[in-house]
């Protein structure tokens, strides 16, 4: 199963998110991304399908080791973009935007390229 752009969205707030509580529920994803409760109740639906979330009894969500896989696979590219941008002059908002959209298309090798040229610095 592919997972969507918004699907890979969810998956770092997810990480982020559960890093700060102890205790998550969609709710808090609503609250974190601005979304409704029936769009984020949709979306961990099929992430919960694709076996990348889990859901207590409790309603509490954490991320399966295959969800925080590729949750981890994204947050680091947020990183490592939002920081390579800000090296080219770029200001802290707008390269963490940015970082935003390019995380979810910039092929391995390149993001593998930025990643070596930014250890080397």
């Amino acid at each position: 199963m592919h997972i969507q752009e918004s699907g890979e969205m969810y998956l770092e707030t997810i990480l982020v998110l559960s890093k700060e509580l102890d205790h998550l529920r969609a709710i808090d994803i609503c609250e974190y991304m601005g979304y409704s409760k029936p769009s984020v109740s949709r979306g961990l639906g099929i992430l919960k399908d694709g076996g990348y979330v889990l859901s207590d009894e409790n309603g509490f969500l954490t991320l399966s080791d295959k969800g925080r896989e590729l949750a981890e696979k994204i947050y680091d590219r947020h990183v490592v973009l939002s920081a390579f941008l800000e090296s080219l002059g770029v200001d802290p908002e707008t390269a963490s935007q940015d970082a935003c959209k390019m995380e979810h298309v910039i092929s391995d090798d390149s993001f593998d390229a930025i990643k070596k040229a930014m250890s080397e610095k």
